[in-house]
């Protein structure tokens, strides 16, 4: 169990730490998106997935040394590399590929009438498939939570009243003309405004 949920992500975890960080020269044409190493992953999680490999691993050195050296190198470094340029959309392909993955190992391997893999104990391939049922749901919370939690809150609504200091910097012959504090006439006002102009005689006010 440990073999396959702990030691083969942390040699994965390794080769990923090896990367340097994103934002330095242009990516090359060959990885366009991130598709050739995002490809290149998977391959790699796919062939070490299989419970031959899994057995092999076990029971013959070359194919033990081989995987301290393909999974830094062909899984987790080019998943970094990969995820970094890829398109949203393509990520969440993936999240819910590696969701879907795991529920459908962890059906296989807990309702298997044989044992899968020769080198584990049907107990020990029983607690396997219990792993993999919770790494699901724990990358399924883990994925989902953000998607459900507004960014900012309350805090990012606009607020529709006028800042304390605009309205006390504000003439008051203004507010108290228009009646309103946003400049606006209210309605009535330019009626009323015109009535109390004075009327010269002989016509309009202010011409002779």
């Amino acid at each position: 169990m440990t073999h396959v949920l702990v030691q083969m992500p942390a040699l994965a975890l390794v080769g990923a730490m090896l990367v340097p960080r994103p934002g330095g020269p242009r990516p090359a044409a060959w990885n366009r998106g991130g598709v050739a190493a995002l490809l290149a992953a998977a391959f790699g999680m796919a062939f070490w997935m299989l419970p031959r490999s899994i057995d092999a691993a076990v029971a013959a050195p070359a194919m033990e040394a081989a995987k301290f050296v393909t999974l830094p190198l062909l899984v987790g470094a080019p998943l970094v590399v990969g995820w970094a340029r890829a398109h949203p959309l393509l990520r969440g392909f993936l999240k819910a590929q590696a969701i879907s993955m795991l529920g459908i190992l962890a059906f296989l391997y807990t309702h298997a009438p044989v044992r899968i893999c020769n080198s584990y104990l049907a107990e020990d391939q029983f607690r396997l498939g219990v792993g993999f049922l919770w790494a699901a749901i724990a990358l399924a919370v883990i994925w989902t939570a953000p998607l459900l939690v507004a960014p900012g809150g309350a805090a990012s609504r606009p607020s529709r009243e006028l800042p304390a200091s605009s309205r006390e910097g504000a003439p008051q012959g203004t507010t108290r003309r228009t009646g309103r504090a946003d400049g606006i006439p209210a309605p009535g006002t330019m009626e009323r405004a015109w009535t109390r102009a004075p009327v010269l005689r002989g016509g309009v006010p202010g011409r002779q």
